[in-house]
């Protein structure tokens, strides 16, 4: 029998470096979140806002969140099971409710910061697209970072 030599070995354990917990789990892809975390060094101590949306078995959670050192802070948060209420008592994961989740989570955002009355949204509905314009005015509209986590965002399938 011929002698195999030993790739890895005691000195190769003793210099790996394990990953992240999370990136061993693959939960997290840390390039991307330090893309959408970071902030510019003029803009010290704002916050950067991000649309966390992830899709379980059942259900679309969406929230939005600001990192800070001691971590993530939610601000606000709706998931799809509480589409019952207003009417759709099934198909949570799908396409549309996604949707749904998100305008429920725009409204309580904006209702949190007295945004709500100034932002009216659309009033009738005709298919057509809708986009706040950034106005000369004393307040802009609330803007944030979709964060989709590990899912591709890609057109189509």
């Amino acid at each position: 029998m011929a002698f195999v030599k030993v790739l890895k070995n005691k000195a190769y354990f003793k210099r790996f470096q394990v990953k992240n917990r999370r990136r061993r789990e693959g939960k997290t892809d840390f390039r991307a979140r330090r893309k959408m975390v970071r902030q510019d060094k003029n803009k010290f101590n704002s916050r950067k806002y991000r649309l966390i949306v992830r899709f379980t078995n059942r259900k679309c959670i969406c929230q939005i969140a600001y990192a800070t050192i001691r971590g993530d802070m939610v601000i606000a948060q709706a998931n799809s099971s509480e589409l019952t209420k207003y009417g759709i008592p099934c198909g949570h994961k799908n396409y549309a409710a996604a949707y749904c989740t998100g305008l429920l989570l725009a409204r309580r955002v904006l209702k949190q910061f007295g945004l709500d009355e100034k932002f009216k949204g659309k009033e009738e509905l005709d298919g057509e697209d809708y986009h706040v314009e950034d106005e000369e005015t004393e307040q802009r509209p609330f803007k944030c970072i979709l964060d989709v986590g590990l899912q591709s965002t890609t057109v189509g399938h």
